[in-house]
């Protein structure tokens, strides 16, 4: 009970001397304009960014209905075009590498055909946009003022401001060995700096959070879902323990040296090691895992394939077909046989890039602000692992697509049952609304299990900053 009484009255006493401080104010008045700020530019550019990824769903929903009214092989031959990746709407909170990211999984069809008989055509793949993931999207993104920047640099800048002086200031002033005077324990007095300065932070930290989500969730057209709310939740509980790190940063090094001034000077130094020069210098060593080849190999690759079956299907027309069945089948062989191959060769070139920025982000976990960016993108539902989840969703979605093309034409006992030529396939028509539409989703079971891994890491951090702030604080003379 002792104990207790005398833990209270260091918090109360830290939490006096920091909320009546000019840091407190200018921490206050800081994140409450960075925030603001973060909100209005959001209001101001995602109305836009809805409305153009509501237009390109439509119009992708109006092609797909267009090619099934004219007939099931137009719709497999073409594919359903252009499948466009679901706006977060909590974009504001990290952005990120969504600039280098695509918003949309692409397919390729009329990539060649022949004009004599049938006028063959190759048949629809699924393939990927330029932008798939590369070596940029493991370096720290901040030209956006969203969260990530406000935290990740602000906030761990502003919990080194409150503890650079939290022992070394009392041992220049003669109030330490007051303290000490007295049967308090050292770990209870520490415990006590470092809850009173993680109170003072959360408070300005909380204000300005609910500030940022107060103007945003009453905007007109912003529906914050009780599901966005859990994620809220995660991500500030994310931002509290990536703020412990410094707070347990900053009482190790205050506690190794005498000077207020000398503890600051070291702190910033450690500052723009961790937070900007590592990120920046492990990005780097990085890129050289995850810089993919040239692209001109895929396409080097791809006619290498494409002239082979090409030669293999002039060979046997010429030496074994007789009948027009017989030449359907062998045309339906071919379309069918190129496309699957075509397509292996893009998605084992894309599982390629992914394993090289995978093994590349885990370089840059050796930076505390990498691990909380990369925390930040996937309870926001931006970034590399949320367009992981969507090119999931993609190829989940062309299986669903092909699976309709065969069960329809199965359906159809006219049918020859010969998919990739216009003869081998059923006439009837097509109900568009029958048609699968591709809906990207966002699984927060998956975001949280793919997560745990960083924030057992960020945990790690915060759990040896602060044993060794308390090995070197019991080893202070005063």
């Amino acid at each position: 009970m002792v104990w207790h009484i005398i833990l209270n009255n260091i918090i109360w006493r830290e939490l006096y001397d920091n909320l009546n401080s000019l840091r407190f104010a200018i921490a206050t008045v800081l994140l409450l304009g960075l925030m603001l700020t973060n909100a209005v530019v959001y209001l101001r550019e995602h109305p836009e960014r809805m409305k153009q990824y509501q237009e390109n769903v439509s119009t992708y929903q109006n092609n797909l209905y267009t090619q099934a009214e004219n007939s099931l092989y137009d719709l497999a031959q073409k594919g359903p075009g252009l499948l466009y990746k679901r706006l977060s709407d909590l974009r504001f909170c990290a952005e990120g590498g969504e600039t280098f990211l695509s918003e949309y999984a692409d397919g390729g069809y009329n990539r060649w055909s022949y004009g004599s008989y049938n006028s063959l055509k190759s048949f629809w793949i699924l393939a990927y946009p330029v932008a798939t993931p590369n070596r940029h999207n493991v370096r720290v993104v901040v030209t956006k003022v969203d969260w990530n920047f406000i935290i990740g640099y602000v906030l761990s800048l502003i919990a080194l401001l409150f503890t650079f002086d939290s022992i070394s200031g009392e041992r220049e002033r003669g109030t330490l060995r007051l303290t000490l005077a007295n049967p308090i324990p050292r770990h209870l007095l520490l415990i006590g700096k470092f809850l009173g300065a993680l109170i003072s932070i959360s408070i300005p930290f909380t204000l300005a959070i609910l500030m940022n989500l107060l103007i945003i969730s009453t905007a007109s057209g912003i529906h914050l879902r009780p599901e966005i709310w859990e994620r809220l939740g995660i991500i500030f509980f994310i931002s509290i323990l990536y703020t412990c790190l410094f707070l347990g940063l900053g009482l190790l090094v205050s506690a190794k040296v005498k000077r207020s001034a000398v503890s600051l000077v070291i702190l910033l130094l450690v500052w723009v090691v961790f937070v900007v020069f590592m990120p920046i210098t492990l990005a780097s060593i990085a890129g050289k895992y995850s810089s993919s080849g040239p692209t001109h190999d895929l396409w080097e690759v791809s006619s290498k394939i494409y002239k082979e079956q090409r030669s293999e299907y002039y060979s046997r027309i010429h030496n074994e077909i007789e009948g027009s069945i017989k030449r359907i089948e062998l045309d339906g062989e071919h379309v069918i046989k190129d496309a699957e191959q075509q397509e292996r060769l893009r998605t084992e070139q894309l599982s390629e890039r992914i394993a090289e920025v995978k093994q590349a982000r885990i370089i840059t976990r050796f930076s505390p602000v990498t691990i909380f960016q990369h925390l930040l993108e996937s309870f926001a539902g931006t970034g590399f692992e949320r367009h992981l989840q969507f090119l999931e969703n993609v190829q989940s979605y062309a299986r669903e697509f092909r699976e309709f093309i065969m069960d329809t034409d199965r359906a159809n006992p006219d049918s020859l049952h010969i998919l990739g030529v216009r003869e081998g396939m059923s006439k009837k028509p097509v109900i568009p609304e029958s048609v699968p539409l591709f809906e990207d989703t966002i699984n927060f079971s998956n975001d949280f299990n793919r997560s745990l891994m960083d924030i057992l890491l960020l945990t790690l951090f915060v759990v040896v900053l602060l044993s060794g702030a308390y090995l070197a604080f019991v080893r202070v003379e005063v």
